[in-house]
């Protein structure tokens, strides 16, 4: 089926201003993108919208995704582990709402259960559930007794030996982005952000495992030293990296067209933000979050300066801060971090499906046809992508899993 948008302001992914213009798809690809005074014109078999001046833009990409975390903004669960039968439940049911929201592409940095990945990627790669096109995790693995919380878990022992024979069973089971949580974590657990949990020849076997059976690697890492361990790991996208210095950040741009940095400041907004009943005690997290915010602040404009690609994403599925709200990040990255509205939507898009590996998060000619139609321009104001009935349309390799628009079908040439 092909699909013609006409008067639409392109925003293409990259930092560069929206221009007026059409896009034409053809099955699940971008056929044709013409910026004016260039048209397109249809033939017959294929349907036209009139965007009337919206905004067309890619999907986003979450590169901080845990469905397993059950809370959406459709359903608050206030107990973070659920029976395995009842999270898988909300995961299937996080994957649709982050659809909705206007993800199309979902990176996972860790789940809660075992195997649910796994089964939902493959349901949603056969359009049997709705749902951003997820690369799957498993269960985020922390050395047994490092945390005081329940953080992760290691099944199959410490050293080397074990850390290989687990990458050889994400690989067995399907998993794709396997999660290491290096750090500890303050906002559980006070004051361990410093706490390292894995060894050197502990890292050396997990680049060893993850390239042997093609895994990518995502790190939970908050320290200089938990950095080096991160790199030294080979991992792909480092998460949080609050405390590090200059030194480190110069040595991550080293390595800046290998490695994706994510600060996840989503979370720590939303716990400053919350109000929780007298008996939840967040005193903890509302510390942490308060001295990662004053360091991020600093820090990120940093990485971006270096050249390092920084992807939104910021621990969404806690009950203060659900699944769907995943939005909020591009605002956070303005408002926070200093980025233009360009920049933050380019973090959204095309830096994302950098980090993916995929022909996504970008409008160009063959790439995939996941595509947003906005009603305002988020290039103006990123908020408005907070806001699901802005999205006129949804578009997913090339299927509309959202259309409010009304379609003509073209007489042709």
């Amino acid at each position: 089926m092909k699909t013609l948008f006409t008067d639409v302001r392109i925003f293409d992914g990259t930092p560069r201003a929206a221009r007026a213009g059409s896009v034409l798809t053809d099955g699940a690809t971008i056929a044709r993108v013409a910026y004016a005074p260039d048209t397109i014109t249809p033939d017959a078999a294929t349907r036209v919208i009139d965007g009337a001046g919206r905004t067309l833009m890619p999907g986003m990409v979450e590169a901080h995704t845990h469905v397993t975390w059950a809370s959406s903004v459709e359903k608050i669960y206030h107990a973070f582990m659920l029976p395995p039968e009842e999270m898988e439940v909300a995961a299937t049911r996080n994957v649709r709402v982050l659809l909705d929201h206007g993800f199309t592409s979902l990176w996972s940095a860790g789940a809660l259960g075992d195997g649910i990945e796994t089964r939902l990627a493959a349901k949603i790669a056969k359009g049997e559930i709705p749902g951003g096109r997820l690369v799957p995790s498993t269960l985020e693995r922390s050395p047994e007794g490092a945390e005081g919380v329940e953080t992760g878990d290691v099944f199959n022992g410490r050293g080397p030996e074990a850390m290989r024979a687990f990458m050889a069973y994400c690989a067995a089971e399907g998993v794709k982005a396997v999660k290491l949580v290096i750090s500890g974590e303050s906002a559980l657990k006070p004051d361990s952000h410093n706490a390292i949990h894995y060894t050197a020849d502990e890292m050396d076997a997990a680049r060893e495992g993850a390239r042997a059976h093609g895994l990518a690697i995502s790190c939970h890492a908050y320290t200089d030293e938990a950095v080096a361990l991160a790199l030294r790991a080979g991992a792909r996208i480092i998460y949080h990296a609050s405390y590090i210095s200059d030194a480190t950040i110069a040595l991550l741009a080293q390595h800046k067209d290998t490695v994706f940095y994510g600060p996840g400041c989503g979370v720590s907004v939303a716990a400053l933000e919350a109000s929780p009943p007298p008996h939840i005690d967040m005193s903890h997290m509302k510390s942490s979050a308060t001295e990662r915010m004053a360091l991020e602040s600093v820090l990120v404009p940093k990485m971006k300066a270096a050249g390092i690609r920084v992807l939104i994403g910021g621990d969404y599925g806690f009950p203060f801060n659900p699944n769907g709200r995943n939005a909020r990040d591009l605002a956070h990255f303005v408002d926070y971090f200093g980025y233009t509205p360009v920049e933050a939507l380019a973090a959204a898009t095309s830096l994302g499906g950098q980090l993916l590996g995929q022909d996504v998060g970008e409008i160009r000619e063959g790439w995939m046809a996941d595509l947003l139609l906005v009603d305002g321009d988020p290039t103006a104001d990123v908020a408005i992508l907070q806001d699901k009935d802005r999205l006129s349309a949804i578009m997913q390799g090339g299927a509309f899993h959202k259309q409010t628009l009304p379609e003509t079908a073209s007489v042709g040439a």
